[in-house]
């Protein structure tokens, strides 16, 4: 079977994942986070694509960016993989390729999925052992969410969605708000939703919302409903 395009739509918060060649480390030191980082915002701002939050972890990082153009979001990470990998190759004395092939994305309904989605992020360093409460976690926009100021040369950018503004009038109550969502974390049913989504591409949203966005683009954004297998099933990401 063909390999379906990526969704791309401007305007449209995108849960993005890119992964480690068969799991390998992507991410050794402090400094190589900071690189990613520092790519990540320049790309984003050279493309105007907001950078509504992000979580980088030793073998994956997922990002929810919101494109301004169509072009502007595979343009980015084409800009940022490429960089980052001969960056990384020259510093560790290595050859070859880093990623477990081109990034995985799904189109996201803002309203319906935006939030646990952020929420689903920033508690993967939890799940995936690295720390015990997310907030002790240096990695992610979680700290700046939560108000605990700018960490990184990318939070400085960062564009959080509208849907996590209205969480609260005031920063301190919507701070207070999204820490609160993080600590009550998602359950492990909607964990496996959201991954599945990204890993194979389909949007993530109610009927209306898909019915939507369907109606936006000819390429197929849901799985069909018969017929047979399609291959073996990629393995879950923290």
């Amino acid at each position: 079977m063909a390999r379906l395009t990526r969704l791309s739509l401007a305007g449209y918060p995108h849960l993005i994942l890119q992964r480690g060649n068969n799991g390998q480390t992507i991410f050794t030191s402090a400094i190589d986070y900071e690189m990613m980082l520092n790519l990540l915002a320049d790309h984003s701002r050279k493309f105007s694509v907001d950078i509504n939050a992000y979580a980088l972890l030793p073998d994956h990082f997922h990002i929810l960016a919101t494109p301004q153009s169509v072009d502007g979001l595979p343009l980015m990470m084409q800009a940022i993989g490429r960089s980052y990998v001969r960056w990384f190759n020259n510093k560790h004395g290595r050859s070859g390729t880093l990623w477990d092939g081109r990034y995985k994305s799904t189109v996201v309904d803002a309203e319906k999925d935006l939030l646990d989605i952020m929420v689903y992020m920033d508690s993967s360093p939890v799940r995936a052992g690295l720390t015990n409460q997310a907030t002790d976690y240096v990695w992610s926009s979680h700290a700046y969410c939560i108000g605990q100021g700018v960490k990184h040369q990318l939070d400085k950018q960062l564009a959080p969605h509208a849907a996590y503004w209205n969480l609260g009038n005031t920063p301190f109550a919507r701070e207070l708000k999204y820490a609160d969502l993080v600590k009550q974390g998602v359950s492990t049913k909607r964990q496996t939703q959201l991954n599945s989504a990204v890993l194979k591409g389909w949007v993530q949203g109610d009927p209306s919302f898909v019915t939507k966005v369907q109606s936006l683009t000819s390429r197929r954004i849901t799985k069909q409903t018969a017929g047979r297998p399609t291959g073996n099933i990629s393995r879950e990401i923290h």
